[in-house]
């Protein structure tokens, strides 16, 4: 039966599926640190030891003992990084007045 499912629904980048699955698939990672691309060019450090979850509808990057990124899931545009390493999250965050951010999460290595 699943297999069936997954050729039934449109699970490309900007559906809303993609973006729900995507979401419940980050939800739950312990993270090392947060960083963004402030001025185009270099990456900044903004959030260390932290986790990814979700909460009423809403994705939260919550690192250095603050809400550092909560955005409504439909809006989050998310991919992994090709060395597994971290994910980048794109979308509207409500916690800076709704303004459009790119943050990249790295996660915690478990040896």
């Amino acid at each position: 039966m699943r297999l069936f499912d997954r050729f039934k629904k449109n699970k490309g980048p900007e559906s809303i599926a993609f973006r729900r699955e995507m979401a419940e698939r980050l939800a739950g990672r312990r993270i090392r640190y947060v960083t963004e691309r402030r001025d185009g060019v270099n990456d900044e450090v903004i959030g260390k030891d932290g986790s990814l979850s979700i909460r009423d509808g809403r994705f939260i990057v919550f690192a250095s003992s603050d809400i550092l990124f909560r955005c409504e899931i439909d809006d989050l545009r998310a991919w992994e990084l090709l060395s597994k390493d971290g994910v980048v999250l794109t979308a509207h965050d409500i916690e800076h007045g709704g303004e459009e951010r790119t943050i990249i999460a790295y996660y915690v290595y478990y040896r």
